[in-house]
């Protein structure tokens, strides 16, 4: 019965789609086009506030790094991708049930809402931040919306010989997207603090006015209740999970890190049983919000744990990149602490610029020539590019480190567009939304878990060597060994972030001793651009190579899981 019903949704979703090209020959292109603008609002804002977040801090009037602003922090750095990565899927379920482009819809006008409202903040302290933290949470649900749709509308709107291009095109803006914002953000913030959600207004308001003129409804819709029983254990659990791992930074008790605080490590074991109750649930319910049947699939299973591991080692590689540049190669050069954020998004850019080549020639391959051979090379390139980082100075030459960045972006290119394709086309099409949506969580969630993991990895690769160099570093430009040792004795996150948000390290660490005012103090050699990124290079290059390793390995897992795709997609769907 149920192949029957897929075939018959597979043979009306084309017959659909070829009345439609038939009318209307550009339909799909215009599908492509504000989709892809869809996609890139809503990854490019998950990302601007990244590197904004000074300038949005001193617009309210906020020390981000006072303790009790540390959670404001966190949630305005994390509140989004959280609420993307955990509304996905039952959004994707949504658009099975009442249409793709209706759930896509409303998501263009719910983002732009929250725009609308974040371009402004009535308040300041404490109400500015929370203002802020429950429209982003809210703009969260409308980008959920439109990552879980776009890629299931673009597979019903293209044919399977073409969606490997297509779905590459959408990819790569989700993925350049994400380096975009911080450029975005960088430009906008040196302007105004609130300039960086003004820019959503407009081009919110043109794309749902587009879409809900243009995109028409291809896909067949799958009647049926909502899964309550997943949904909520769902999204219970990942949040749980998601918001354990990201206070796995904070430092609990004398450790560096809060892996050994009972609530991190109740939320995380909490999270994980939820997903396995999910997992039980979605196989005894008749109407499942997920078909966990499809993990069968290789292309399903294998790519989207290969998307997962590709996701988490470029959100790495992104915070570790902003930290290498911000906290020591910019300073070195002469640049400005409060500066460098710009300054580091400009830096960057080889690697969006290695994603915007090869992306898109990767989708044209594959819809030729198959999705593994892309997945695979990809992958290798990427871990080949992760090892590559470690083996060159930190004070680097930066044609060698841009050569090394645009390497891994042209990897990320090559793998992200194929195994984008090899997933969407390995469902039926009564199930699209559902697979985009998990396809979307896996993706989404990869970026959160990356800021839990890799910022926990290198704290941990810092505290060895850090407080010893801190310590002697301090007391040799005048510093009291009593200070020194105090300052040495604290968490290495709170240098990590300092430098991640363009304040000046030492400045910060020193401020609450009032150090800096006592007599025989080389105050401006502390807080110069020299002292902090020489007593930081050393215990940094060590953090680095556990962060890196960790990366690549994470890719040769995706590399691994990649071997077992399938080589050819295109009549897995059309002929079921």
């Amino acid at each position: 019965m149920t192949t029957e019903i897929e075939t018959g949704a597979a043979a009306e979703t084309a017959r659909r789609r070829s009345r439609m090209n038939a009318d209307h020959p550009h339909y799909k292109w215009i599908v492509l086009s504000n989709t892809t603008l869809g996609t890139l609002l809503a990854t490019i804002n998950a990302s601007i506030v990244l590197i904004s977040l000074p300038a949005i801090f001193r617009g309210i009037g906020l020390n981000p790094l006072a303790p009790a602003n540390i959670s404001y922090l966190l949630w305005m750095l994390m509140g989004y991708l959280v609420v993307t990565a955990v509304l996905v899927v039952p959004f994707g379920r949504l658009g099975d049930m009442f249409g793709r482009v209706r759930i896509y819809n409303v998501g263009f006008a719910v983002f732009t809402v929250a725009a609308i409202a974040l371009s402004f903040d009535p308040f300041h302290l404490d109400g500015g931040a929370i203002w802020l933290i429950a429209w982003r949470v809210i703009q969260g649900i409308g980008g959920a919306m439109l990552m879980a749709s776009s890629s299931a509308i673009l597979t019903d709107a293209f044919p399977a010989n073409q969606r490997g291009m297509a779905l590459g095109v959408n990819m790569v803006a989700a993925v350049a997207g994400s380096f975009l914002g911080l450029l975005v953000g960088g430009v906008l913030s040196e302007w105004h603090w609130q300039a960086i959600f003004w820019v959503g207004v407009p081009i919110g308001l043109a794309g749902t006015v587009w879409s809900l003129r243009s995109l028409v409804e291809i896909g067949v819709r799958t009647p049926g209740r909502l899964d309550w029983a997943g949904t909520l254990t769902f999204g219970i659990g990942l949040t749980v999970l998601l918001i354990g791992i990201t206070y796995g930074i904070q430092p609990y008790g004398g450790s560096t890190t809060g892996w050994t605080n009972p609530w991190v490590l109740g939320s995380i074991a909490a999270g994980l049983a939820l997903l396995v109750v999910f997992c039980v649930v979605e196989l005894r319910v008749a109407q499942p919000m997920v078909n966990v049947r499809l993990f069968r699939s290789a292309a399903f299973g294998m790519g989207n744990v290969a998307g997962l591991m590709s996701s988490m080692g470029r959100g790495g590689l992104q915070f570790m990149l902003i930290i290498w540049l911000q906290g020591i190669w910019l300073p070195l050069r002469g640049y400005d602490f409060e500066v460098t954020p710009l300054w580091a998004a400009f830096y960057m850019l080889p690697i969006t610029v290695g994603f915007l080549l090869a992306g898109p020639i990767a989708g044209w391959l594959s819809d030729r020539y198959g999705a593994r051979p892309l997945t695979v090379g990809g992958m290798l390139l990427m871990a080949g590019s992760f090892i590559a980082l470690v083996m060159i100075p930190v004070d680097f030459d930066y044609w060698v480190f841009a050569v090394l960045i645009f390497l891994n972006g042209v990897g990320g290119g090559i793998f992200t567009a194929p195994n984008t394709a090899a997933i969407m086309s390995s469902v039926p099409p009564s199930e699209r939304g559902a697979a985009s949506g998990v396809r979307a969580t896996f993706f989404n969630a990869g970026s959160s878990l990356s800021i839990g993991i890799f910022f926990s990895l290198m704290v941990v690769g810092l505290a060895n060597t850090l407080p010893g160099a801190l310590s002697s570093g301090l007391q040799e430009q005048g510093v009291s060994a009593d200070v020194a040792q105090q300052v040495a004795d604290l968490p290495p996150v709170g240098s990590l972030f300092a430098a991640f948000l363009g304040y000046n390290p030492i400045a910060e660490l020193l401020e609450p001793y009032h150090a800096l005012q006592q007599p025989g103090v080389n105050a401006e050699v502390l807080t110069g651009q020299t002292f902090f990124p020489h007593l930081i290079i050393e215990p940094f290059h060590s953090g680095l190579v556990v962060v890196f390793v960790a990366a690549a390995i994470m890719m040769v897992i995706g590399m691994i899981a990649s071997m077992f795709n399938p080589g050819r997609y295109a009549e897995v769907v059309e002929n079921p």
